[in-house]
């Protein structure tokens, strides 16, 4: 859904074919989300069709490509909505090291202590490396790039205090079991 609300944000600056909306959108977001071209062309087509944009020279067999689009009065509207809006997710997130921690705590035959203690290592190690892009950063060009290492530095701290919880509640199970 954010690919959208980001290309109405970038509409909402300024006219714009698909191209300019590409490396905008990749440079806004510290140039860690790359777009493919054709997802965003297939979103423009879909605001489009929704009313909220539209071609500046309205030509429907005109080039893609070539094609500025503008945001419209209905889109304004819903990108002021998103962003007036709290981002709250209505079901937790499919994450790979979730579903992993959790069919191995299943599965019986697994030590899932040593799972986690190498998945801490290894966060550890990501968080020591985002620390070190954070440092080399300049805050007054990088400005984007320093929030989304904020951003991903708080979830792998968060990532280490949830493995954490995890293998204390493991060996606390485990302590009950043993008695």
């Amino acid at each position: 859904m954010s690919v959208r609300y980001g290309l109405l944000a970038l509409l909402d600056e300024a006219p714009s074919h698909g191209y300019q909306l590409k490396t905008a959108f990749e440079r806004r977001t510290g140039g860690n989300w790359a777009l493919n071209i054709g997802q965003v062309y297939t979103t423009i087509q879909r605001l489009e069709r929704d009313g909220l944009v539209e071609s500046l020279d309205g030509d429907p067999a005109a080039d893609d490509e070539r094609r500025a689009y503008r945001i419209t009065q209905a889109g304004r509207s819903q990108l002021a909505a998103w962003f007036d809006n709290p981002v709250v997710p209505e079901a937790p997130a499919r994450d790979e090291l979730t579903i992993k921690v959790l069919l191995a705590v299943a599965a019986g035959d697994i030590d899932v202590s040593v799972l986690l203690q190498r998945q801490r290592r290894a966060s550890i190690e990501q968080l020591q490396a985002y620390t070190r892009r954070k440092a080399k950063a300049d805050p007054k060009r990088d400005m984007a790039f320093l929030i989304l290492l904020d951003a991903l530095i708080f979830r792998t701290e968060a990532e280490i205090r949830w493995l954490d919880a995890c293998d204390a509640r493991i060996r606390s199970v485990s302590k009950e079991a043993a008695r």
